[in-house]
């Protein structure tokens, strides 16, 4: 029965990954008509917020590698973003700096996410080998204990992954809103393709969340359903 939902997960997220995937590269090619880049909308959205000890940086991994970085105060866009005149570019611009005014006004599900990276980024590392020794010992022995702790570890991950939804999904609330206060979407066409390109992305974590989810159930299944 897991087996079938894992499955399921799996393709679920394939889809959602490639439905977000070709939403970006359509909206990549619709082209802004205020004309401005997506460091331009960065600059103007934090500013317009009050908001002047963030710096927008280029970032070096790549495509969709955009991200803000609480710690040193950056957001982070890729080549596409960074440069791009389009509708994608100002969207995912614009919530990224979301992000930086939930920092800025100390929104608590993303203070809460950020208290809670150090753990969760030590807990992710050892989760899966903690595991795999935890199902041998069972098996072997009967000994719950270092499953136990891979469990635990996964609860962490799981929790991390739920709590990101209400952060990105606020992000992208103030992100569209701000995009039509400032007229930086024009059109409502324009508008509209931003508010499809951020659902697209958020649903990735949400197939994300769910998946940790299931994973987390069977193994709870197994220590505790064989411990019966």
């Amino acid at each position: 029965m897991y087996w079938i939902i894992f499955i399921g997960i799996a393709v679920i997220s394939w889809i959602v990954q490639s439905r977000f995937k070709n939403k970006f590269k359509k909206y990549s090619e619709f082209p802004l008509s205020s004309g401005l880049s997506g460091a331009e909308i960065a600059q103007k959205m934090l500013h317009e917020n009050g908001i002047y000890d963030v710096k927008v940086l280029v970032a070096n991994e790549g495509g969709l590698s955009d991200h803000y970085n609480p710690a040193n105060k950056t957001v982070n866009l890729s080549n596409e973003v960074y440069y791009g005149r389009s509708v994608a570019a100002a969207a995912v611009a614009a919530h990224e700096c979301g992000h930086a005014v939930q920092h800025a006004t100390a929104y608590s599900w993303l203070q809460f996410r950020s208290a809670m990276v150090p753990v969760v980024s030590v807990a992710s590392r050892l989760t899966s080998w903690v595991l795999l020794a935890g199902v041998l010992m069972m098996a072997f022995s009967g000994n719950p204990l270092i499953l136990a702790v891979g469990v635990g570890a996964l609860f962490l991950t799981t929790l991390f992954s739920f709590i990101t939804l209400p952060v990105e999904f606020d992000a992208s609330g103030r992100a569209l809103k701000w995009l039509e206060s400032a007229n930086v979407t024009h059109s409502r066409d324009e508008h509209d393709g931003a508010k499809d390109a951020l659902k697209w992305a958020a649903m990735t974590y949400v197939v994300a969340a769910l998946s940790a989810l299931v994973t987390l159930l069977y193994y709870a299944y197994i220590l505790f359903g064989r411990r019966d």
